[in-house]
């Protein structure tokens, strides 16, 4: 494992704000997420890290009882396959093939 040193930063509230919604939405935990902003951001440099434009945010809410189903059902599945499914991943598949079947269903 890689060695860690913390990383402290005070920054404006609005911004901060806008990190956790993202932070959460992307199922990572802060220092994750920030490690990844940062790794992105000096990896590819700031103009590829800044212009992911083809990607739009869906959010909605839930019932609470569905929100810890799914919460449970991540926990499990994380577990089960050694690695943290995020919310995000699994939405993104259960999209996806619902609406590939849809599309192949309207072919047919």
């Amino acid at each position: 494992m890689e060695p860690k040193k913390n990383l402290c930063a005070q920054v404006p509230v609005p911004l901060h704000t806008r990190v956790r919604e993202e932070q959460e939405k992307s199922g990572l935990t802060l220092s994750q997420y920030v490690t990844q902003i940062l790794t992105e951001y000096y990896e590819k440099g700031e103009k590829a890290a800044m212009e992911n434009t083809d990607i739009k945010t869906l959010a909605f809410q839930i019932p609470a009882e569905l929100f810890q189903r799914l919460k449970d059902h991540l926990a499990r599945e994380s577990r089960r396959t050694g690695k943290k499914v995020s919310q995000k991943d699994f939405l993104l598949d259960l999209i996806t093939k619902a609406l590939d079947e849809a599309d192949a269903a309207v072919q047919e």
